[in-house]
C-alpha cells in the first residue's frame, strides 16, 4: 500500500526543512526589520489586489467577468486551473459554467460528480456550512470523498481544491468557484485572505453585470414582441429582414403587411433616444402606420403624414424618421416617401443605385409635414433594399464612406446569391459589418428589410 499523500501549503513543500535562518536558529529577529518586512508584504499584497480589482472592473460581460476571476484567483492560491458556476439563487439566469485550464469533455466530467460530493455543488445547492471557503487539502488521500469524485480527480490528474461561494448583496449567491492544485496544497492563511476580499469586491461587479444582462434580455424580448413575428407572402415578391438591438434598447422598427388587391407595405423607421421609452413611442409609430397604411396606403406621402400628426400628439419631445413604400408586385412597381430616412438601394445585375427620396425633414420636426412621393419599378430579380442608419453608423466611418461601403457591398453580390432575398440581405450584412451584429459596445441598432421582385 502506497504512502498516503502529504498536504503542502501552496508553493510549500513539506518535506524541506525549515531554514535554520528562519526557524530555530536561536537568534531572534530584529523588530524592525520584522515590521518593515510585514509593511512591504501589506504593500505588496494591496498593489496586487488594486491590480486584479482594476482588471475585473474593466470587462462588461458576465463571460469576461468569469474568465478574469478565475485568472485572478488562479495566481491569488497558486493553482494551474479551476472553473466557476454562475448559478444565481433566484433562478432568473443566465447560467453559466466556466473552465481554465479544463478542456470541455473535462467539464463534462467533473458535472458528472454528484453535486452534493464536490465542494463548489454544496456551495451551490445551499447546503450547511458552505457560507465560506471549502478546501479539501488532499483529495486522493481522503477516504471518506464520494468515489466518483475520487475517480474524476485521478483521471483528470488533480490532486487538491480550494472552493469559494461568490455572493453579492443585493442578489445573494451568484455561484460557486473552484479552484485544483495538481498535488496536494492548501492555500496560505495571506492566501485566503487576499482571495476573500478579491471575491468580495467580484460579487458585487458580477451583481453589477447580472443587472444589465437581464435587462437587456428583457429589452430584446420586448423588441421581437414589437417586430413581426413572420413576414407576409405575396404572390411576385420575396422578402427577408435581419434586425439586431443595441444593448440599451433603441427604436429602430420596420413593418411589412399584405394590403388589398395583391398590394403590399413596406416601412422601416428609427424613433431618436434610447431605452424603454423609445421602445415604448416605437411601438405605438409602428401600430399607428399599420392603420394609416391600411386605409390609405397607396399614397404614402398621407400615410406618413398622419404618422408625423401622431407623433406630435402622442410624444411632442421626440422626433423619428420613417420611410413607407407601397408595393404592387403584379406591376413591378413600387411608390414611396420618405421623411428624413436614408435612402433605398436597388440591386440587380444592370445596376446598383440609391433611390434619392425627396429632402425632406424627419417628422415631429416642422409644425406640418408634407413631401412627394417617388415612383420605381424595379425590374425582374432586382432587390429593393429599405435599412435604418444604424447600419452605416456602426461602420464607426463618416457618413459619406459608409454609403459608399453599402454600395460597394450590394454591387458585389454574387449572382448566385441575387436570387433570394435573405442571401442578398446577408451578404451585405458581412460585407458593411464585418465584425457582425453581435458588437455588444455598439450603441446603434440595425434594420434590414430587403424585398426582391419576380
Amino acid at each position: 500500500m502506497s504512502a498516503p499523500h502529504l498536504p503542502k501549503v501552496a508553493g510549500i513543500d513539506p518535506v524541506v526543512p525549515v531554514s535554520a535562518h528562519t526557524a530555530g536558529s536561536g537568534a531572534p529577529a530584529a523588530p524592525g526589520g520584522f515590521i518593515q518586512d510585514r509593511l512591504a508584504a501589506w504593500i505588496s499584497d494591496l498593489t496586487t489586489l488594486h491590480e486584479l480589482t482594476e482588471r475585473l472592473a474593466g470587462t462588461s460581460t458576465l463571460d469576461d467577468a468569469l474568465h478574469e476571476l478565475l485568472d485572478a484567483g488562479a495566481a491569488l492560491v497558486g493553482a494551474r486551473r479551476g472553473l466557476v458556476v454562475f448559478e444565481p439563487s433566484d433562478r432568473r439566469g443566465p447560467v453559466s459554467t466556466i473552465g481554465l485550464g479544463l478542456a470541455h469533455a473535462e467539464l463534462g466530467h467533473i458535472e458528472t460528480v454528484p453535486r452534493s460530493a464536490t465542494s463548489y455543488g454544496r456551495i451551490l445547492e445551499g447546503l450547511p456550512n458552505t457560507e465560506g471557503a471549502l478546501t479539501t487539502p488532499d483529495l486522493l488521500g481522503d477516504s471518506s470523498l464520494d468515489p466518483r469524485r475520487h475517480e474524476v480527480a485521478t483521471r483528470l490528474g488533480y490532486a487538491a481544491s480550494h472552493a469559494l461561494p461568490l455572493t453579492a448583496e443585493a442578489t445573494g449567491r451568484l455561484g460557486a468557484a473552484v479552484w485544483l492544485y495538481d498535488e496536494p496544497a492548501e492555500p496560505l492563511e495571506r492566501q485566503r485572505h487576499l482571495l476573500d476580499l478579491y471575491a468580495g469586491h467580484a460579487g458585487e461587479h458580477l451583481a453589477r453585470l447580472l443587472e444589465l444582462e437581464r435587462a437587456r434580455a428583457d429589452v430584446a424580448t420586448i423588441t421581437e414582441e414589437l417586430l413581426p413575428t413572420r413576414l407576409p407572402r405575396v404572390p411576385g415578391v420575396q422578402l427577408a429582414a435581419r434586425h439586431r438591438t443595441a444593448p440599451q434598447g433603441g427604436g429602430d422598427w420596420y413593418d411589412a403587411l399584405a394590403l388589398p388587391e395583391g398590394a403590399l407595405g413596406l416601412a422601416v423607421g428609427s424613433v431618436n433616444g434610447s431605452g424603454p421609452s423609445a421602445l415604448a413611442a416605437m411601438g405605438r409609430l409602428r401600430a399607428g402606420l399599420r392603420a394609416y397604411a391600411v386605409m390609405e396606403g397607396e399614397d404614402p406621402v398621407a400615410v406618413l403624414s398622419d404618422l408625423e400628426l401622431l407623433l406630435r400628439l402622442t410624444e411632442p419631445a421626440r422626433s423619428a424618421t420613417a420611410l413607407f413604400a407601397y408595393c404592387e408586385p403584379a406591376r413591378r412597381t413600387v411608390l414611396l416617401a420618405g421623411a428624413g430616412h436614408t435612402p433605398p438601394l436597388v440591386i440587380g445585375d444592370r445596376r446598383t443605385e440609391f433611390i434619392e427620396t425627396s429632402l425632406s425633414a424627419p417628422l415631429g420636426m416642422l409644425a406640418c409635414w408634407e413631401a412627394p412621393s417617388v415612383e420605381i419599378t424595379p425590374a425582374p430579380g432586382e432587390t429593393v433594399l429599405l435599412y435604418t442608419d444604424g447600419l452605416l453608423r456602426r461602420t464607426g466611418d463618416s457618413m459619406d464612406r459608409a454609403f459608399a461601403r453599402l454600395h460597394s457591398a450590394a454591387a458585389r453580390v454574387p449572382k448566385v446569391l441575387r436570387d433570394d432575398a435573405g442571401s442578398v440581405a446577408d451578404h451585405v450584412l458581412r460585407t458593411v459589418l464585418p465584425d457582425g451584429l453581435d458588437q455588444d459596445d455598439s450603441a446603434e441598432d440595425v434594420v434590414i428589410l430587403a424585398a426582391r421582385f419576380d
